[in-house]
Protein backbone atom coordinates (compact mmCIF):
# COMPACT_ATOMS: atom_id res chain seq x y z
CA UNK A 1 0.00 0.00 0.00
CA UNK A 2 1.41 3.12 -0.91
CA UNK A 3 -1.06 5.44 0.36
CA UNK A 4 0.81 7.00 3.64
CA UNK A 5 -1.30 6.46 6.85
CA UNK A 6 -2.44 9.24 9.46
CA UNK A 7 -1.34 8.69 13.00
CA UNK A 8 -3.47 7.77 15.78
CA UNK A 9 -3.29 10.16 18.15
CA UNK A 10 -3.48 9.65 22.04
CA UNK A 11 -6.20 11.46 24.14
CA UNK A 12 -4.60 11.80 27.14
CA UNK A 13 -7.35 11.57 30.57
CA UNK A 14 -7.59 12.03 33.81
CA UNK A 15 -7.47 9.23 36.08
CA UNK A 16 -9.91 9.40 38.69
CA UNK A 17 -11.54 5.90 41.28
CA UNK A 18 -10.07 3.79 38.72
CA UNK A 19 -11.26 5.26 35.25
CA UNK A 20 -10.39 7.59 32.73
CA UNK A 21 -13.07 10.57 32.13
CA UNK A 22 -12.59 13.54 30.55
CA UNK A 23 -12.46 16.90 32.94
CA UNK A 24 -16.08 17.65 33.53
CA UNK A 25 -16.21 21.11 32.31
CA UNK A 26 -15.02 19.83 28.97
CA UNK A 27 -11.56 21.91 28.87
CA UNK A 28 -8.01 20.85 27.48
CA UNK A 29 -5.17 22.79 27.53
CA UNK A 30 -2.02 22.54 24.79
CA UNK A 31 1.20 20.38 25.97
CA UNK A 32 4.02 21.35 23.86
CA UNK A 33 7.91 19.72 24.03
CA UNK A 34 10.00 21.27 26.06
CA UNK A 35 12.69 22.45 23.18
CA UNK A 36 10.72 22.74 20.40
CA UNK A 37 7.70 23.85 21.48
CA UNK A 38 6.23 21.69 18.93
CA UNK A 39 2.76 20.50 20.06
CA UNK A 40 2.48 16.88 22.16
CA UNK A 41 -1.00 16.66 23.04
CA UNK A 42 -4.30 18.34 24.42
CA UNK A 43 -4.49 17.59 28.36
CA UNK A 44 -7.16 17.45 30.28
CA UNK A 45 -7.61 20.88 32.13
CA UNK A 46 -9.61 19.80 35.28
CA UNK A 47 -12.03 21.96 37.75
CA UNK A 48 -12.76 22.12 41.15
CA UNK A 49 -15.51 19.38 40.36
CA UNK A 50 -12.91 17.09 39.20
CA UNK A 51 -10.59 17.48 42.72
CA UNK A 52 -13.68 16.88 44.58
CA UNK A 53 -14.83 13.41 42.58
CA UNK A 54 -10.77 12.51 43.51
CA UNK A 55 -11.00 13.17 47.04
CA UNK A 56 -14.39 11.24 47.42
CA UNK A 57 -12.73 7.80 44.91
CA UNK A 58 -9.93 8.48 47.68
CA UNK A 59 -11.68 8.22 50.91
CA UNK A 60 -14.01 5.54 49.57
CA UNK A 61 -10.69 3.49 48.75
CA UNK A 62 -8.69 4.38 51.84
CA UNK A 63 -10.61 1.45 54.14
CA UNK A 64 -9.72 -1.11 51.78
CA UNK A 65 -6.17 -0.22 51.08
CA UNK A 66 -4.64 1.02 54.42
CA UNK A 67 -6.80 -2.34 55.87
CA UNK A 68 -4.77 -4.56 53.57
CA UNK A 69 -1.63 -6.11 54.83
CA UNK A 70 2.19 -4.00 54.15
CA UNK A 71 3.59 -7.02 52.33
CA UNK A 72 0.55 -6.98 49.63
CA UNK A 73 1.12 -3.39 49.29
CA UNK A 74 4.43 -4.00 48.62
CA UNK A 75 3.52 -6.76 46.15
CA UNK A 76 1.46 -4.38 44.30
CA UNK A 77 4.07 -1.45 44.18
CA UNK A 78 6.29 -4.03 42.64
CA UNK A 79 3.97 -5.05 40.26
CA UNK A 80 3.58 -1.12 39.16
CA UNK A 81 7.90 -1.39 38.49
CA UNK A 82 7.10 -4.24 36.87
CA UNK A 83 4.61 -3.23 34.61
CA UNK A 84 6.28 0.32 34.12
CA UNK A 85 9.68 -1.34 32.69
CA UNK A 86 6.90 -2.87 30.18
CA UNK A 87 6.41 0.36 28.70
CA UNK A 88 9.69 1.82 29.01
CA UNK A 89 10.19 3.22 25.52
CA UNK A 90 6.78 4.55 25.44
CA UNK A 91 7.65 6.81 28.89
CA UNK A 92 11.03 7.32 27.56
CA UNK A 93 10.19 9.42 24.72
CA UNK A 94 7.48 11.26 26.86
CA UNK A 95 10.14 12.13 29.77
CA UNK A 96 12.61 13.31 26.88
CA UNK A 97 9.79 15.64 25.58
CA UNK A 98 8.61 16.90 29.00
CA UNK A 99 11.97 17.89 30.39
CA UNK A 100 14.01 18.51 27.07
CA UNK A 101 16.24 15.80 27.75
CA UNK A 102 17.98 13.62 25.51
CA UNK A 103 17.19 9.86 24.81
CA UNK A 104 19.97 8.92 26.53
CA UNK A 105 19.45 11.09 29.67
CA UNK A 106 15.54 10.31 29.78
CA UNK A 107 16.26 6.41 29.73
CA UNK A 108 18.46 7.02 33.08
CA UNK A 109 15.25 9.09 34.40
CA UNK A 110 12.78 6.32 33.60
CA UNK A 111 15.36 3.69 35.37
CA UNK A 112 15.39 5.41 38.43
CA UNK A 113 11.92 5.94 38.43
CA UNK A 114 11.01 1.91 38.40
CA UNK A 115 13.88 1.47 40.83
CA UNK A 116 12.07 4.31 42.72
CA UNK A 117 8.75 1.90 42.95
CA UNK A 118 10.69 -1.13 44.19
CA UNK A 119 12.37 1.02 46.78
CA UNK A 120 9.20 1.69 48.04
CA UNK A 121 7.73 -1.64 47.36
CA UNK A 122 10.69 -2.77 49.98
CA UNK A 123 9.85 -0.38 52.27
CA UNK A 124 6.23 -1.47 53.28
CA UNK A 125 6.24 -4.37 55.42
CA UNK A 126 9.66 -2.25 57.29
CA UNK A 127 8.95 0.88 58.54
CA UNK A 128 6.69 0.19 61.07
CA UNK A 129 9.95 -1.39 62.85
CA UNK A 130 11.81 1.39 62.02
CA UNK A 131 9.49 4.39 63.57
CA UNK A 132 7.40 1.69 66.00
CA UNK A 133 8.22 -0.39 68.69
CA UNK A 134 7.73 -1.08 72.57
CA UNK A 135 8.46 1.70 75.01
CA UNK A 136 9.86 1.19 78.39
CA UNK A 137 7.39 2.50 80.77
CA UNK A 138 7.07 2.54 84.78
CA UNK A 139 4.30 -0.08 85.70
CA UNK A 140 3.08 -3.37 84.68
CA UNK A 141 2.05 -2.44 81.15
CA UNK A 142 2.81 -3.81 78.03
CA UNK A 143 3.35 0.10 76.45
CA UNK A 144 3.54 -0.34 71.74
CA UNK A 145 3.62 2.12 69.33
CA UNK A 146 2.46 1.36 65.86
CA UNK A 147 2.31 3.85 62.83
CA UNK A 148 -0.94 4.20 60.66
CA UNK A 149 -1.98 5.84 57.92
CA UNK A 150 -3.14 9.30 57.74
CA UNK A 151 -6.03 9.30 55.44
CA UNK A 152 -5.89 11.28 52.15
CA UNK A 153 -3.62 13.04 51.02
CA UNK A 154 -3.57 15.65 48.36
CA UNK A 155 0.10 15.34 46.47
CA UNK A 156 0.97 18.58 44.22
CA UNK A 157 3.74 17.19 41.93
CA UNK A 158 6.98 18.49 41.41
CA UNK A 159 6.79 20.95 38.30
CA UNK A 160 10.24 20.45 36.73
CA UNK A 161 10.65 17.11 37.55
CA UNK A 162 7.83 15.02 36.04
CA UNK A 163 7.86 11.54 36.11
CA UNK A 164 10.87 10.84 38.66
CA UNK A 165 10.20 13.44 41.02
CA UNK A 166 6.04 12.88 40.73
CA UNK A 167 6.76 8.77 41.73
CA UNK A 168 9.07 10.39 44.16
CA UNK A 169 6.05 11.90 46.28
CA UNK A 170 3.50 9.46 45.23
CA UNK A 171 4.67 6.16 46.19
CA UNK A 172 5.71 6.82 49.96
CA UNK A 173 2.23 8.04 50.21
CA UNK A 174 0.61 5.09 49.29
CA UNK A 175 3.31 2.92 50.48
CA UNK A 176 2.23 3.29 53.51
CA UNK A 177 -1.45 3.22 53.26
CA UNK A 178 -2.90 6.16 52.23
CA UNK A 179 -4.83 7.35 49.29
CA UNK A 180 -3.93 9.99 47.37
CA UNK A 181 -5.04 12.66 45.02
CA UNK A 182 -2.12 13.93 42.77
CA UNK A 183 -1.69 17.12 40.57
CA UNK A 184 0.52 16.76 37.78
CA UNK A 185 3.13 19.55 36.46
CA UNK A 186 0.88 22.36 35.26
CA UNK A 187 3.84 22.59 32.46
CA UNK A 188 4.78 18.92 31.67
CA UNK A 189 1.34 16.37 32.69
CA UNK A 190 2.04 13.65 30.29
CA UNK A 191 3.93 11.42 31.78
CA UNK A 192 1.84 11.40 34.86
CA UNK A 193 -1.49 10.73 32.93
CA UNK A 194 0.40 7.73 31.31
CA UNK A 195 0.94 6.56 34.97
CA UNK A 196 -2.83 6.04 35.80
CA UNK A 197 -2.62 3.73 32.50
CA UNK A 198 0.23 2.00 34.39
CA UNK A 199 -1.46 2.35 37.99
CA UNK A 200 -4.90 0.88 36.34
CA UNK A 201 -2.99 -2.95 34.89
CA UNK A 202 -0.69 -3.14 37.83
CA UNK A 203 -3.48 -4.43 41.06
CA UNK A 204 -3.66 -1.28 42.40
CA UNK A 205 -7.77 -0.65 43.58
CA UNK A 206 -9.40 2.18 41.76
CA UNK A 207 -9.26 5.13 43.82
CA UNK A 208 -5.75 4.60 45.47
CA UNK A 209 -4.47 7.29 43.30
CA UNK A 210 -6.25 9.57 41.40
CA UNK A 211 -4.44 11.88 38.73
CA UNK A 212 -5.37 15.46 37.79
CA UNK A 213 -3.91 17.76 35.07
CA UNK A 214 -4.39 21.26 35.06
CA UNK A 215 -3.83 24.23 36.72
CA UNK A 216 -1.92 23.56 39.97
CA UNK A 217 -3.37 26.79 41.66
CA UNK A 218 -6.62 26.20 40.70
CA UNK A 219 -6.81 22.58 41.71
CA UNK A 220 -4.64 22.63 45.00
CA UNK A 221 -7.18 25.32 46.57
CA UNK A 222 -9.95 23.59 47.09
CA UNK A 223 -7.93 20.56 48.08
CA UNK A 224 -6.20 22.77 50.81
CA UNK A 225 -9.31 23.55 51.90
CA UNK A 226 -10.93 20.25 51.65
CA UNK A 227 -12.41 18.94 54.71
CA UNK A 228 -12.42 15.31 54.14
CA UNK A 229 -8.51 16.02 52.82
CA UNK A 230 -6.13 14.74 55.42
CA UNK A 231 -2.50 15.88 54.29
CA UNK A 232 -0.85 17.76 51.55
CA UNK A 233 2.53 17.41 50.06
CA UNK A 234 3.67 20.98 48.52
CA UNK A 235 6.04 19.96 46.88
CA UNK A 236 5.02 21.45 43.40
CA UNK A 237 3.86 24.45 44.85
CA UNK A 238 6.25 28.28 44.57
CA UNK A 239 6.73 30.20 47.93
CA UNK A 240 3.80 32.62 47.26
CA UNK A 241 1.20 29.18 46.79
CA UNK A 242 2.82 27.49 49.64
CA UNK A 243 1.66 30.04 51.92
CA UNK A 244 -1.39 30.16 51.11
CA UNK A 245 -2.40 26.78 50.75
CA UNK A 246 -0.94 26.35 54.40
CA UNK A 247 -3.33 28.61 55.60
CA UNK A 248 -6.14 26.86 54.07
CA UNK A 249 -4.91 23.67 55.46
CA UNK A 250 -4.88 24.64 59.02
CA UNK A 251 -8.65 24.82 58.71
CA UNK A 252 -9.24 21.49 59.76
CA UNK A 253 -5.05 20.90 60.81
CA UNK A 254 -4.38 19.31 58.18
CA UNK A 255 -0.64 17.70 57.73
CA UNK A 256 1.46 20.18 55.78
CA UNK A 257 4.69 19.21 54.07
CA UNK A 258 6.41 22.13 53.07
CA UNK A 259 8.52 22.42 49.74
CA UNK A 260 11.92 22.80 48.98
CA UNK A 261 14.65 21.93 47.23
CA UNK A 262 15.38 18.63 46.99
CA UNK A 263 17.58 15.83 44.70
CA UNK A 264 15.21 13.41 43.74
CA UNK A 265 18.42 11.37 42.12
CA UNK A 266 19.30 10.52 45.30
CA UNK A 267 18.88 8.30 47.62
CA UNK A 268 15.21 8.84 49.15
CA UNK A 269 15.56 7.60 52.76
CA UNK A 270 12.34 7.44 55.07
CA UNK A 271 11.58 10.92 55.40
CA UNK A 272 8.79 10.77 53.06
CA UNK A 273 7.71 7.65 54.70
CA UNK A 274 7.16 9.15 57.35
CA UNK A 275 5.76 12.19 56.65
CA UNK A 276 2.09 10.96 56.66
CA UNK A 277 2.10 8.35 59.27
CA UNK A 278 0.11 8.58 62.70
CA UNK A 279 1.24 6.93 65.57
CA UNK A 280 -0.75 5.04 68.21
CA UNK A 281 0.50 4.10 71.24
CA UNK A 282 -1.65 1.12 73.19
CA UNK A 283 -1.15 0.12 76.68
CA UNK A 284 -1.76 -3.39 77.85
CA UNK A 285 -1.19 -4.63 81.62
CA UNK A 286 1.50 -7.62 81.74
CA UNK A 287 -0.47 -8.71 84.69
CA UNK A 288 0.85 -9.30 88.49
CA UNK A 289 4.19 -8.97 89.00
CA UNK A 290 5.50 -11.20 91.87
CA UNK A 291 8.68 -12.43 93.36
CA UNK A 292 9.04 -15.07 91.04
CA UNK A 293 8.95 -12.71 88.14
CA UNK A 294 5.58 -11.54 86.16
CA UNK A 295 3.05 -13.26 85.32
CA UNK A 296 1.07 -12.86 81.99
Amino acid sequence: MSESRLSVFKTYKLYVGGKFPRSESGRVYEVTDSKSGAWLANAPLSSRKDARDAVVAARKAFGGWSGATAYNRGQVLYRVAEMLEGRREQFVREVAAAEGLSKSKAAAVVDATVDRWVWYAGWTDKIAQVVGGANPVAGPYFNLSTPEPTGVVAVLAPQESSFLGLVSVLAPVIATGNTAVVVASERAPLPALSLGEVLATSDVPGGVVNVLSGRTAELAAPLAAHQDVNAIDLAGADAALAKELEVAAADNMKRVLRPGPVDFAADPGTGRLTAFLETKTVWHPTGALGAAGSSY
